[in-house]
């Protein structure tokens, strides 16, 4: 008799496990339990089908649960929730309209994903207050936008109205919260002809970045006319059965409709509930092959930890990436080839009208200092392209280095929208994951043509600048 491996969450880490576990293994029993209707969707395409760029839900679908089924022979229950985890008895319990199922199993992956995190504020609950964390909620903000355009309808066929509750879906609007998801959906609502206020809690945006690039993209918000509010914690969103204004210590702004975009946690309850142990971080413990302190139970995607590699420490970056590639692992560990998942430098990129940013390791000195090192920080603005070639900009890139070892840490850039920042930051990411040193990168052989960049490469200069430093 055949092996089963239940895979519970049908998006990137679980589809990515059952497809790469049938394949090495076609003997393998592989069972999906999904309890919505959609699977293997990339969630981070939702801000620019709001924002109209992708035209249908079904464009944002990788594999669809037929595809899965017929062409690649797994066992995929759609609208099927998983409620309950027997280590002891390898069993999993799950419900669904037609009643409940018990499906044993020889091996086991959590992937439950993240959940839009709600803020601990009065008023979330309201009429007009949304959330941006799964296709349905993306579905749903479309509508509000379509309602806005004079009722053009965009909803799917067969997936129901949205956007039932307010009678107008065309005054100012309210995104609390100033990371990836906010920024990605001021841009989405503001290009609709929104009026956005956009409130952050703390001093900047994109926390997670440098100093430079925080500032070079709150510039460009306030150039697209986004009402920008930082230091303003949220104290409520304010109304009666609707929202009708969010309210800080020294504002209250009117609006329609609120989003909030306050980051996401890890669905870790099924996994607690089994007595599973849960990491530092908050999210499900695991060692370098995925599993848990469960035998033959592994977590994968947004719902776990992962290894920092320049701290060599658990960390919790819920990113596509990473979610797929260690799915793909616990597939083939769970097929007869052990592999390990791979670490993590927390590498990301954000979009904000007309600029890019990214970001990769441990960026500016708290970050590093809290890890242990003694940080330097360089900052440089170079041109993207030579100077002679008829179009360019600038990138400004910012590196963090360990004065003691000269290893490099981690990179914040930003540059306008094409001009490189992100896939400049790639050779970072290389350099950061081998351990390499600043003077080590300094030395890289990038490509260099006019059309490009300029003979030294922004990376180049700002390796240069911060090696002088470290001297």
């Amino acid at each position: 008799m055949s092996d089963t491996f239940v895979v519970v969450g049908g998006d990137a880490a679980g589809m990515a496990a059952a497809s790469k576990a049938k394949r090495d293994d076609p003997d393998l029993d592989v069972v999906v339990f999904e309890k919505g209707e959609w699977v293997s969707y990339g969630a981070c395409g939702l801000p620019y089908y709001v924002k109209g760029e992708i035209q249908s839900l079904d464009h944002l679908v990788s594999v669809t649960p037929e595809e899965f089924r017929e062409e690649r022979d797994v066992d995929l229950r759609t609208g099927h929730e998983v409620v309950a985890i027997d280590p002891d008895d390898r069993t999993v319990t799950a419900e669904s309209d037609d009643g409940e199922v018990v499906q044993s199993y020889d091996h086991l992956l959590i992937a439950t994903g993240a959940a839009a995190t709600v803020p601990p504020i009065a008023g979330t609950d309201r009429e007009g207050v949304y959330t941006l964390g799964s296709m349905s909620d993306g579905k749903e903000l479309r509508e509000y936008v379509a309602r806005a355009r004079g009722g053009e309808s965009l909803q799917q066929p067969d997936r129901g109205p949205a956007c039932q509750y307010l009678e107008t879906c065309t005054g100012p609007v309210g995104i609390v919260g100033g990371g990836y998801i906010g920024i990605e959906m001021a841009e989405a609502l503001a290009a609709n002809g929104f009026e956005v206020h956009l409130f952050q809690r703390g001093d900047a945006v994109l926390t997670g970045f440098s100093d430079a690039t925080s500032e070079a993209v709150a510039d460009h918000l306030r150039e697209q006319d986004v009402v920008l509010y930082l230091d303003a914690e949220v104290e409520e969103l304010a109304g009666e059965d609707e929202i009708e204004a969010v309210v800080t210590a020294d504002d209250r702004v009117p609006v329609d409709m609120a989003l909030l975009g306050t980051g996401v946690r890890p669905r870790t309850a099924l996994a607690e509930d089994a007595g599973i142990e849960i990491g530092e971080t908050g999210a499900i413990a695991t060692d370098a092959y995925r599993e848990t302190s469960a035998p033959d139970v592994y977590a994968a995607g947004d719902c776990a930890e992962s290894t920092h590699v320049v701290t060599g420490e658990p960390a919790y970056v819920p990113l596509a990436l990473t979610a797929n590639r260690h799915g793909r692992a616990v597939g083939q560990t769970v097929a007869g080839t052990p592999t390990e998942g791979g670490g993590i430098a927390g590498t990301a990129a954000v979009k904000a009208f007309d600029v890019e940013a990214a970001r990769t390791g441990l960026v500016g000195p708290r970050a590093a200092r809290t890890a242990g090192f003694d940080p330097v920080t360089e900052t440089i603005t170079a041109k993207s392209r030579a100077g002679y070639y008829p179009e360019g900009g600038t990138v400004t890139v910012t590196l963090t280095a360990d004065r003691d070892s000269g290893r490099l840490l981690g990179a914040s850039l930003v540059s306008e929208y094409g001009e490189g920042a992100v896939h400049r930051s790639h050779a970072i990411v290389g350099a950061i994951t081998e351990g390499a040193t600043v003077a080590d990168l300094e030395n890289y052989d990038l490509a260099y043509a006019p059309p490009f960049n300029t003979t030294w490469d922004p990376v180049l200069v700002a390796a240069k600048v911060l090696s002088g430093t470290l001297r």
